[in-house]
């Protein structure tokens, strides 16, 4: 799932420049996640940077963005085509099959 951040922000400003991605920017109001670029930092890290940050944390899975981890490991690659991702410490282990890189899909 892609993240959000709900309206108890206080506009603490430490998340955007933890986000690998520029999925995180001001709105009217709160700052706001992109749900298209967000990927969960699939491909940077073991977790959520925003989250780990995030003093009131106001910042859970977003029902309406139900991505998969394969998805979000395609919105890193599609972000970020000539990045090699970060590999957690289970796929270095050995199951590096749901890290590989994505067959292109039709449109895009």
């Amino acid at each position: 799932m892609a993240l959000i951040i709900t309206d108890e922000c206080i506009n603490c400003d430490v998340c955007e420049p933890e986000c690998p991605n520029g999925a995180i920017s001001m709105g009217e109001e709160i700052y706001e996640i992109d749900p298209g670029k967000c990927t969960e930092c699939v491909g940077h890290f073991d977790e959520p940077q925003c989250v780990v940050v995030c003093p009131v944390e106001c910042i859970p899975k977003d029902p309406a963005h139900p991505d998969t981890q394969q998805q979000l490991l395609g919105k890193f690659f599609k972000l970020h085509p000539d990045k090699t991702p970060y590999l957690p410490a289970a796929s270095a282990a050995g199951d590096t099959a749901a890290l590989s890189k994505p067959a292109p899909t039709e449109g895009c």
